[in-house]
């Protein structure tokens, strides 16, 4: 794959620690104020930027459940008034900033409500199949039946094209937030996101997370990251026993020559989708769950926490109505600080460009055991996991470059890392080495 022009990129994203904020479900009041309130916990758990759900007022047309979903947006200008009101929002991105935090607010540019303000007032903005609005269409141009709740924008009309690059750009200019996840971004032409790009830097450099993964010219177009799902589906595999350690070998090749030099993804173990279909992370991820999150803050790209995992979150948060976490003492949270502050310290474990290509280190239990290192202008680590359910001593073979004495993340001690070196590790256990 050749090298891809650089997309601009702000000089803090390439260490984060993404932190999913589902505002209805974040606190019992489900507002704009209950994320206020726990912005210096969060500063203290050590993420960098709070990736907020669709904020705007969510249309009442065939709305989903009793309070709709999210995704079902009314007005591209709007704040949902369940959340609070512009001067809240201002006051919760605001309060992050004094904290050094990022907000990123989720973007729906695929569809809108059948209810939206733009249907109402601009109905040429919008898909039409034999004269009739239709749900949005698949990559196939083939209708997606289950979301009924929503309607199909037309980006062959520039006029949309137009009205939604002034939409994004309202939100930077007019509440200062630092960029955007992308709903369904590879179902809106790639030509579009390569106009929005300069329009919306032109402002301030913005992040932007494709929630895809199969355009890698989104890498060439606009975009600084996106989705791993296929890693989620290999890591889920490898605890349920359908496919060994090695299969993520074959994926990082595979990422390697389907992206352009310089690409990464975001990891996770839990996001809103995950948790509300599919199952809590105990649920999807048993025993496994910590070694895998280790995997997704150290391997090749950004992770993201859903809220509540610092919390052990063992219930499904639901889309369309009000179910909010029950927040207890924060079990999970020392884990994940060691995990935010190496990211922040340790340059080796940075994304793409700025980070050190995964390097695996040989071992003679691969059938169960992931081991590799990562090295960046004097920065090194070592990642071994015990990728089944089998105590394994392990004879690893790091070799001179990554010999020498290295902090144990999860230890108190340093250790002393030498060419050829024994290990035994419990099921699922995890052993994470710093040089700094």
């Amino acid at each position: 794959m050749p090298e891809n022009k650089e997309i601009p990129e702000p000089e803090w994203a390439a260490a984060a620690t993404l932190y999913q904020c589902n505002i209805r479900q974040f606190s019992p009041e489900g507002n704009f104020a209950g994320v206020t309130r726990q912005i210096p916990r969060l500063k203290e758990l050590g993420v960098d930027a709070l990736w907020l759900m669709p904020i705007y007022p969510i249309g009442k047309a065939r709305r989903k459940g009793t309070l709709g979903s999210p995704y079902s947006v009314r007005d591209y200008y709007g704040i949902n008034p369940d959340f609070g009101t512009p001067e809240d929002f201002k006051t919760l991105v605001q309060t992050a900033h004094r904290q050094n935090l990022k907000i990123i607010l989720d973007w729906v540019p695929n569809h809108t409500s059948w209810d939206a303000v733009w249907k109402q007032q601009h109905p040429e903005y919008y898909t039409k199949i034999n004269g009739e609005f239709t749900v949005p269409l698949n990559e196939r141009g083939e209708p997606i039946t289950d979301w009924s709740d929503v309607c199909d924008l037309d980006y062959g009309n520039p006029a949309l094209r137009k009205a939604m690059t002034e939409a994004m750009k309202y939100w930077i200019r007019e509440f200062d937030i630092d960029g955007y996840r992308v709903d369904m971004a590879g179902l809106v032409p790639n030509d579009f996101w390569a106009e929005v790009r300069p329009a919306l830097d032109s402002i301030k450099p913005v992040f932007m997370l494709a929630e895809w993964q199969d355009e890698p010219k989104h890498f060439e177009s606009c975009f600084n990251a996106n989705y791993g799902w296929r890693w989620k589906d290999i890591t889920k595999d490898i605890w349920a026993g359908r496919q060994k350690p090695v299969a993520l070998d074959t994926l990082l090749e595979y990422l390697d020559d389907f992206y352009p030099k310089g690409y990464y993804q975001m990891y996770f173990t839990q996001n809103h989708d995950e948790n509300a279909h599919h199952g809590t992370e105990s649920e999807l991820y048993g025993a496994s769950a910590d070694a895998f999150n280790v995997l997704a803050f150290t391997w090749q790209g950004i992770p993201s926490i859903y809220n509540g995992q610092e919390d052990g979150l063992n219930q499904r948060l639901s889309l369309f109505d009000k179910t909010p976490v029950k927040w207890k003492k924060y079990a999970r949270q020392d884990f994940f600080s060691r995990l935010c502050s190496l990211r922040h310290i340790n340059r080796a474990l940075w994304a793409g460009r700025s980070g050190g290509k995964v390097q695996k280190i040989p071992n003679d239990a691969e059938d169960r055991v992931y081991s590799f290192g990562r090295e960046r202008e004097g920065d090194r680590a070592i990642v071994i996991l015990n990728l089944s359910n089998e105590r394994t001593t392990v004879t690893l073979q790091p070799g001179s470059s990554f010999a020498g004495a290295y902090a144990n993340v999860f230890g108190r001690s340093t250790h002393q890392v030498t060419k050829e070196m024994i290990l035994t590790l419990k099921p699922w256990e995890y052993t994470v080495f710093s040089s700094k």
